[in-house]
């Protein structure tokens, strides 16, 4: 037996579970969103559920909500991660300690995350409390609204707290693979730190980057919990609005949200593959 067949024997249980259970789980979820519902009496097949969101003010509301918040998620993760792997590359006092408290929140589910920001950043939380202690405001209310807010601030800034160490580890593991030879080389021909960074560092780390800002834009733009404890009622980001419908007491608005997930599964899948053209295209340039 070849070693290609020995691979794909050995690795067929693991793809075959997760292939059905995606796919199944795709497949029930699109049967449900044509309105075929045998047990509620659903048994004809229709677009009316997609028909319903696409022509609601409130998807788009929540589509631009959720592209905003992914969007400027991955940006900020992305500019501060490298930030930190520039400094974190470098030989100093205390660079261990440093590494270990830069990674540490790793290990901290988003829950949890979302929790502290609540406690610490709401105008009822710790730091208006402590603003309004040392009279910078004139009651714990005046505090900026950085949660339930209309941009979302309480959300993105869980994201980036979250996700900065993410990139940053691969960035910094990229970064020790090639080393210093090739920055040292650019120095040698005249080139200052932005220059070595803008056309020697940044394109030897950008597919690196690139894969870790597509699962963190992937990742935003599902997620349900964080929109769902930090975002505002209306718009609500789309997994929330989906969970909406899902658990709404009328079985009737079950296919809207099935509709709804797989409309989130397939903006997903476009905006990522166009990412990764673009990006991809840029590196070929």
């Amino acid at each position: 037996m070849s070693d290609r067949w020995k691979i794909t024997l050995l690795l067929s249980p693991a793809v075959l579970v997760i292939v059905l259970l995606f796919l199944g789980g795709m497949g029930f979820g699109f049967a449900r969103s044509l309105n075929y519902m045998p047990i509620i009496g659903l048994e004809s097949p229709n677009f009316d559920a997609y028909i319903a969101i696409l022509t609601s003010k409130s998807f788009y509301l929540s589509a631009f909500l959720t592209v905003y918040i992914s969007l400027v998620s991955t940006l900020l993760s992305c500019i501060i991660a490298i930030g930190a792997a520039l400094l974190l590359r470098r030989s100093f006092v205390g660079r261990p300690i440093a590494n270990f408290l830069f990674q540490v929140n790793l290990t901290v589910p988003h829950l949890v995350g979302a929790i502290g920001v609540l406690y610490l950043f709401s105008q009822s939380g710790f730091f208006a409390r402590l603003a309004h202690e040392f009279h910078l405001i004139s009651q714990p209310g005046d505090f900026p609204a950085m949660i339930y807010d209309p941009y979302a601030i309480g959300i993105i800034l869980q994201y980036v707290w979250k996700e900065v160490p993410f990139i940053g580890v691969i960035i910094l593991a990229n970064m020790h693979g090639f080393g210093n030879d090739y920055e040292s080389v650019g120095r040698s021909l005249g080139a200052n730190r932005w220059q070595n960074f803008r056309y020697v560092l940044l394109p030897m780390i950008f597919p690196g980057l690139l894969s870790a800002a597509m699962i963190v834009f992937a990742f935003t733009f599902g997620a349900y919990e964080i929109p769902a404890l930090l975002g505002q009622n209306y718009p609500a980001a789309l997994p929330v609005l989906a969970y909406q419908k899902f658990t709404d007491v009328d079985l009737g608005s079950r296919p809207e949200a099935m509709a709804l997930a797989m409309i989130i599964a397939f903006l997903s899948s476009v905006l990522i593959l166009g990412y990764a053209w673009a990006a991809r295209r840029r590196i070929r340039s």
